[in-house]
C-alpha cells in the first residue's frame, strides 16, 4: 500500500487543531432546508427568486431568528437580508396562533422563510443562506449557513390570455395570511405550495365596481359566466365538475373541506412539463375532458363560483403536476393583454375606487403583473 506523501500529512495535521475547534464550537441548532428549487419571475420588468426557506430547531432549547440572509454562493454576495419587522413579516409558522411572536422557535417547531429575492439579468448558480440566531433566554448570537439550492432556469414558453375582454383585476399578495403564496398543503406526504404563483382574476367595470345591484346574486357580478381559455396548445390533464354552486354569494360558509376547495377545475399539461389549473368553475360548464387536446385561446369553461370562494373569480395558477393541491407552484409570464393601471392595495379595490392609471398609454403587458394590476385582454373574436 502506498505511503501518503510528507505534503499530504502535513497539510493534514495543520488541518487537525481547525477540526478539533470547529468540534468544540459546535451548537445544535437549525436544519436550513429549501424543499422546491426556485424559478425567475419577472414582475415589473425586474427578475425575482419567489420561493422559502425551512428551518426546524433541533436544540433543546426555545431560539430566537434574528437575521436571515440569501447568498449568492458563487461571488458570495448578500442578495436578500430580513432582520427586525422586516423578518417578522416574512416568517411563517404553521399552526401558531395569530399574534405570537413568530420569531421564536420551540424545540422540534419548523418555520418558514418566504423570501423574495431580486436577482438582476443573470441567475445565481447557487444559493446559501445563513441564519443569525440567539437563545430565548438570551446570550450571544450564533450563526449557522446551509440550505443550498441551485435556482432553475425560466421556462421559455409565454401564455395566453385566460380571459377575455376585461379590465380584470390581479388579485393576490405575497403578505397575506390566507394568501395563496404562503398556504402549505401536506397531503400526500409531502409539503407544497401549489399556489405560489397564483392570481384570482376578478372582473371591473370602469368604476372599480365587481357588480351591478345586488352583490349576492351571482349573475351580478361582471365576470360571472365569462369564457375561461386554454392560455397555450396543451393536453387536459384533469377535470372535477361535480361540485355544486351556493344558491347566492354570501349562503354558507366559504371555509369547505381541503378536498373541495378548488370547486370544479380544470388542469391542462403543457409541452414544456407545467400544469396550468383553472378553479372555481361554474357546474355544468366545462367543456373538455381528461385527454382532449385544446387549441391557445380555445374556450374550455366558464367562471363561477364553486368551493372557497368569496365571490365569482377565476382562480389561475401553474405548478408541476396537474392537482390542485399535491403539487409546486412554478412562475410564469403572460402576454397578449393590455396593462391599464393598478390599484395601491386590496384595500383601495376593496372600497370600491377606481384605480390608478398607468403612467403613459396602456403598454402591452408580458410578465407577471404586479399585485392589483388592472389588465384588459382581447374581446372575443366576432
Amino acid at each position: 500500500m502506498p505511503r501518503p506523501s510528507l505534503r499530504i500529512l502535513l497539510a493534514f495535521l495543520a488541518l487537525v487543531p481547525l477540526l478539533a475547534s470547529a468540534q468544540r464550537d459546535a451548537r445544535q441548532s437549525f436544519d436550513l432546508a429549501v424543499l422546491s428549487a426556485p424559478t425567475p419571475v419577472d414582475i415589473d420588468g425586474r427578475s425575482r427568486l419567489v420561493y422559502e426557506l425551512h428551518l426546524t430547531n433541533f436544540a433543546a432549547e426555545p431560539l430566537r431568528l434574528v437575521r436571515v440572509e440569501a447568498i449568492d454562493d458563487a461571488r458570495p454576495a448578500s442578495l436578500q437580508a430580513l432582520a427586525g419587522d422586516a423578518l417578522a413579516s416574512a416568517l411563517g409558522r404553521p399552526g401558531l396562533d395569530k399574534g405570537a411572536d413568530r420569531s421564536v422557535i420551540a424545540p422540534g417547531m419548523r418555520a418558514v422563510v418566504y423570501l423574495d429575492v431580486a436577482i438582476g439579468q443573470t441567475l445565481p448558480s447557487a444559493l446559501r443562506h445563513r441564519v443569525e440566531f440567539v437563545a430565548a433566554n438570551g446570550g450571544s448570537p450564533s450563526r449557522v449557513e446551509g440550505g443550498q439550492v441551485a435556482p432553475k432556469p425560466p421556462a421559455a414558453l409565454a401564455l395566453g390570455p385566460p380571459l377575455r375582454g376585461g379590465p380584470w383585476i390581479a388579485i393576490y399578495s405575497a403578505e397575506w395570511e390566507r394568501g395563496h403564496r404562503r398556504v402549505t398543503y401536506a397531503v400526500d406526504g409531502r409539503v407544497r405550495i401549489p399556489g405560489r404563483h397564483a392570481i384570482d382574476w376578478v372582473r371591473i367595470d370602469e368604476n372599480g365596481q365587481s357588480f351591478a345591484g345586488d352583490g349576492q346574486v351571482k349573475r351580478n357580478w361582471f365576470g360571472y359566466g365569462a369564457d375561461v381559455l386554454a392560455v397555450a396548445d396543451a393536453t387536459v390533464a384533469a377535470v372535477r365538475d361535480d361540485v355544486a354552486e351556493p344558491s347566492a354569494v354570501s349562503a354558507g360558509n366559504p371555509r369547505v373541506a381541503i378536498g373541495d376547495a378548488s370547486g370544479n377545475y380544470v388542469a391542462l399539461a403543457l409541452a414544456d412539463g407545467r400544469h396550468v389549473v383553472y378553479e372555481h368553475l361554474r357546474p355544468g360548464s366545462i367543456r373538455v375532458r381528461r385527454g382532449d387536446r385544446v387549441r391557445r385561446g380555445e374556450a374550455i369553461a366558464a367562471l363561477g363560483y364553486t368551493g372557497e370562494s368569496t365571490g365569482p373569480h377565476l382562480h389561475f395558477h401553474v405548478a408541476d403536476a396537474g392537482l390542485p393541491l399535491a403539487a409546486e407552484g412554478l412562475p410564469y409570464a403572460l402576454e397578449g393583454g393590455r396593462t391599464l393601471g393598478a390599484y395601491r392595495s386590496f384595500d383601495a379595490y376593496s372600497q370600491g375606487g377606481p384605480w390608478t392609471p398607468a403612467a403613459a398609454a396602456p403598454t402591452p403587458a408580458r410578465g407577471f403583473p404586479v399585485p392589483f394590476a388592472v389588465l384588459e385582454f382581447p374581446p372575443a373574436p366576432r
